[in-house]
């Protein structure tokens, strides 16, 4: 698949998440086998570019091609100049999010609100595409309610205007996350359109993307929540993908490895007190699956420094690899 110039390989994305989809999580998506990766969301609003938390945002130094930046705003020039100061800052595509469902974005008309409004939709991607001179793809949800499904009349708007492939998460705005993504929407809109689409929701197994690539004859699947806590997820999609077979999964002792290096980068990243802060969420997810999760947590939240917080985190999974992580339930 390719995306403008850039081949995309394997046919398998990490989705843009905001609060998630930082520039370590990326890099270690990449690594374990991510085709391509979507950062979080920055505002197209220039009055927020220099706080912390975008100067993190685009910051890419060091990413592997290409690059993808999410924008996320509701007015077609400010959108467009985001676009291309992002651009300046290294992006070499441009995603608008027409997705996001969360209510303080739907509010302020951006994320998957814009749905609602098709000729802003035409606007606002006329505008952000003639800005910049790199691809520029969108996200949308199948529409904002079961009532109101209109993604096959933006998928065109958005073909028509010169938008280089298009995601979408196959539920409507109202459903946030909750019920079942459903695929005949996004089957119906690959059926319509010329450009890559990528299919978007409940891909959490290579079974279940093997199955969403015939059901929906999509270009790419598009993961998100899955691989938190489990970034290998890509090469193990890519391989079934690739051979029909199963990859065997991560030992304990790589687990530990990578999570290991993930919290040394996030420490390094945003400093060790944001860091440590940050890594908590992540640690959770990593361990989400293990009888033990709740006695770790409550041990290894105590960690106030980034020596602590690795100290305590390595003891935990070489407790698992030893048999002994029972350990930790009469330490919390």
């Amino acid at each position: 698949m390719f995306i403008g110039p850039h081949r995309i390989a394997p046919r398998v994305v990490l989705a843009p998440m905001a609060g998630v989809t930082d520039k370590p999580f990326r890099m270690l998506c990449k690594q374990l086998g991510a085709g391509l990766c979507v950062s979080e969301m920055t505002t197209s609003d220039p009055r927020f570019w220099n706080t912390a938390k975008s100067v993190h945002r685009m910051d890419h130094a060091g990413e592997p091609d290409p690059i993808s930046v999410q924008i996320a705003g509701t007015v077609p020039g400010v959108m467009a100049e985001a676009a291309r100061h992002n651009v300046q800052h290294g992006a070499q595509l441009i995603d608008i999010n027409m997705g996001c469902p969360a209510k303080k974005v739907c509010n302020a008309w951006a994320g998957s609100a814009l749905m609602r409004d098709e000729d802003l939709v035409a606007r606002i991607l006329a505008a952000v595409v003639s800005a910049v001179d790199v691809p520029v793809t969108l996200k949308i949800r199948t529409g904002w309610a079961a009532g109101q499904k209109n993604a096959l009349r933006i998928a065109r708007i958005a073909e028509d205007s010169g938008i280089a492939a298009l995601a979408i998460h196959g539920r409507t705005r109202d459903q946030h996350y909750t019920g079942l993504a459903e695929y005949d929407t996004i089957a119906e809109v690959k059926s319509a359109l010329r450009i890559p689409v990528l299919a978007n929701g409940d891909i959490d197994s290579p079974e279940k993307a093997a199955f969403v690539l015939r059901h929906t004859g999509a270009d790419a699947v598009m993961i998100g929540r899955a691989a938190q806590g489990r970034p290998w997820i890509f090469r193990e999609v890519a391989h079934f993908l690739a051979t029909g077979e199963h990859l065997p999964p991560p030992s304990l002792a790589e687990v530990r490895d990578v999570l290991l290096g993930h919290l040394a980068h996030l420490h390094a990243f945003y400093g060790e007190e944001s860091g440590v802060r940050i890594a908590r969420k992540h640690l959770g997810w990593y361990a989400k699956d293990r009888p033990e999760n709740a006695a770790f947590r409550a041990v290894v939240n105590r960690a106030e420094s980034a020596e602590a917080q690795l100290r305590l985190t390595r003891d935990y999974f070489d407790s698992l690899v030893a048999g002994a992580a029972s350990d930790f339930a009469s330490a919390a």
